[in-house]
């Protein structure tokens, strides 16, 4: 069995679980430290979209190849589907849900001559923003998961291991 198909999907996982954790968990957060509470919000939202679209990219593409993997044999894939499938519902949720309403809220603001923090919206922003955070959350925890449970091997034994099943198995007498 080739060997292509388990390391796109590893390739693939690491890829959005790795963006995942790096822009909601470092980038972000000093985003908010060293810029203007307006300008980090903007940037961060622009970072958030590429984040969504991507989770979405991965997402669609980890669930066929996965499909793909398990009506080849591989069943360690069969229940890392589900993982990506809730990864992939928080990231619809999140981002093409929620995300447009807080954009909204956003430019009303601005429209209004203030930034949301100050404005009118700012509860309901706030609370949106509650939500989101906690889809986010999830996502990125059962993205750890994802990376915990990614299969150890894919059932092709290497030389090394054929050497070593091979002296195992020797009878000394």
């Amino acid at each position: 069995m080739s060997l292509v198909p388990h390391r796109l999907f590893r390739l693939l996982t690491v890829v959005w679980v790795g963006s995942l954790l790096t822009i909601g968990y470092a980038v972000a957060p000093v985003l908010f430290t060293s810029l203007d509470r307006m300008t980090a919000g903007a940037v961060a939202a622009q970072l958030f979209r590429i984040e969504g679209v991507l989770g979405a990219v991965c997402g669609i593409l980890l669930l066929g190849l996965a499909n793909v993997l398990v009506r080849r044999g591989s069943d360690a894939y069969r229940r890392l589907r589900w993982l990506i499938a809730g990864m992939l519902v928080c990231v619809l949720v999140g981002y093409f849900a929620l995300q447009p309403f807080m954009n909204a809220l956003r430019i009303a603001a601005l429209e209004a001559g203030t930034d949301v923090g100050h404005s009118a919206y700012a509860t309901r922003f706030g609370i949106l923003h509650g939500v989101s955070s906690l889809f986010y959350l999830i996502e990125s925890l059962l993205g750890v998961a994802l990376v915990w449970k990614l299969p150890a091997s894919v059932g092709v034994v290497t030389p090394e291991q054929g050497a070593h099943s091979t002296a195992a198995g020797k009878v000394t007498g």
